[in-house]
């Protein structure tokens, strides 16, 4: 499988778009809205997911990638976390490859806060630097973020999240330690939250 780039990005949209009948919403995740944004050139998989009810979206979708070599990771941050109240409301739209208006598939950004929480919920490396774009990118407010974590913690179970409430917290901590490092070193708005990471 190819690394993808906005052209193959642009192509698999176009497929689906090709194939899809009835009403749809295709939402782009994490990196690939970084993608889609210009925040970065390449990825090594593209991350979407689907609205309610989209399976038949995913298969459409996955084979869409298959046929142009390159990866797609098929999966929404609400299978993994409860999301936040509002997190429809809070999903952008996506630029990239839209068409006229009328065709059945809807392109959106997934609701930023949802996936930070996402991200952080994982707590690797590449999440961290993933969830601090959308801050450096005014999409997510670090003080309502926090804000969202009275709603969101006490919904955390073992089928949604096998992780402890503190442990989430330790982990925004750390993302928070990030922001305000990449603060002290770069404007903000700037894109070098990987060597933020690196100087931790």
């Amino acid at each position: 499988m190819k690394e993808a780039g906005p052209a193959e990005l642009g192509s698999l949209i176009d497929a689906v778009r090709q194939a899809v009948t009835l009403p749809a919403r295709l939402y782009l995740v994490s990196r690939t809205s970084h993608l889609a944004e210009g925040w970065c050139d390449r990825l090594p998989a593209l991350e979407l997911a689907g609205g309610a009810d989209s399976a038949a979206l995913g298969v459409t979708v996955c084979e869409a990638g298959r046929a142009l070599g390159v990866r797609v990771v098929w999966e929404s941050p609400a299978d993994v976390i409860p999301l936040p109240v509002g997190w429809e409301e809070r999903s952008r739209p996506a630029p990239i490859a839209q068409a006229d208006a009328g065709t059945a598939l809807e392109v959106r950004h997934f609701d930023p806060y949802s996936v930070v929480l996402r991200l952080i919920a994982r707590g690797d490396e590449p999440d961290y630097v993933a969830a601090l774009q959308y801050v450096l990118h005014d999409w997510v407010d670090p003080v309502r973020l926090e804000s969202l974590l009275s709603e969101f913690l006490p919904r955390m179970t073992s089928q949604t999240l096998a992780q402890d409430p503190a442990e989430f917290r330790r982990k925004f901590k750390g993302l928070r330690q990030l922001y305000l490092r990449s603060h002290q070193v770069y404007s903000p708005g700037g894109t070098r939250a990987g060597e933020a990471m690196s100087g931790a």
